[in-house]
């Protein structure tokens, strides 16, 4: 929203903040960003808080350990409905089955097997990483679509609790290219089955030059912002189908995760901005 031909950054009526403009029951302006108004056209995207100010759907569905009663949680304020979330699960674990893909392509990520659940609330103290909600992936957890997903450049938020494992955060196991990507404390690789080449940043940091493996530095229990995007001069896109280990395929991911965006084009022209959205709201860097 603009007061002639400047952005309004801020709205006040006397002291008091205003989070949100509306002409009917159509929102108008919003001082929250929307990372998807922004940088749109994902071909899937699974947050704990609102990626698009168009999107009406729930954050996740959980079900709760004392009775396995299932039961949407949506947002207030474009982040995770804590507070109904840990009065749903009050007293006892919550277990998340699905995570809502926000892009508008229905790309759902489930999980039907209570064992193989992701966690968010602990004895009723909901999951957090950083003071904001987030699901915990222990061994052999994950969260699935039912069709694979192309896409060529990715902005993800994690952290890993065992930095030393090879962590695989996707893949499209079982199908046959075995398209992942991985971590462990030294190494991001991406598509390893098919020599696949892609550029990284890690928490703000430039670009690097195309490579199938990427050096970094991992610690355990610490929270990252990994944004790259592969090749599209040689073609070279990557395949989602999983969050975590799918259907026990080795290097179950271990830590937690807080969003997960994937776009099927290049998008580092717009890295700058990205990072400045994630680290706004996520405070990692």
């Amino acid at each position: 929203m603009k007061i002639g031909s400047s952005d309004i950054s801020a709205a006040y009526i006397g002291s008091t903040a205003i989070n949100k403009v509306y002409i009917g029951s159509t929102e108008v302006w919003s001082s929250y960003a929307y990372l998807l108004d922004d940088y749109s056209g994902a071909a899937a995207a699974y947050s704990l808080r609102q990626l698009r100010s168009a999107y009406t759907g729930s954050a996740i569905r959980v079900r709760r350990a004392s009775d396995n009663t299932e039961q949407n949680i949506g947002f207030v304020n474009n982040e995770l409905d804590t507070t109904s979330l840990a009065s749903f699960c009050s007293g006892t674990n919550g277990f998340v089955t699905t995570w809502y893909d926000q892009s508008g392509n229905g790309y759902n990520a489930t999980q039907t097997t209570a064992a193989s659940q992701p966690q968010i609330v602990s004895s009723g103290s909901v999951v957090t990483k950083n003071g904001k909600p987030t699901i915990d992936f222990l061994t052999t957890k994950a969260l699935s679509t039912s069709t694979d997903i192309n896409f060529i450049s990715g902005s993800f938020v994690y952290e890993f609790a065992n930095a030393s494992n090879n962590n695989m955060l996707t893949t499209n196991y079982p199908s046959s290219n075995d398209y992942y990507i991985f971590y462990n404390s030294t190494t991001i690789s991406y598509d390893g089955a098919v020599n696949d080449e892609a550029r990284f940043s890690l928490n703000g940091s430039s670009l690097s030059s195309y490579a199938e493996n990427h050096s970094g530095t991992f610690s355990a229990n610490t929270q990252y912002h990994n944004y790259f995007n592969y090749d599209t001069s040689r073609s070279m896109k990557s395949v989602f189908r999983s969050i975590g280990n799918y259907n026990g395929f080795a290097f179950d991911y271990q830590g937690k995760i807080q969003e997960m965006v994937m776009w099927n084009s290049d998008n580092s022209s717009d890295l700058n901005g990205i990072n400045t959205n994630i680290n706004d709201f996520y405070s990692i860097y």
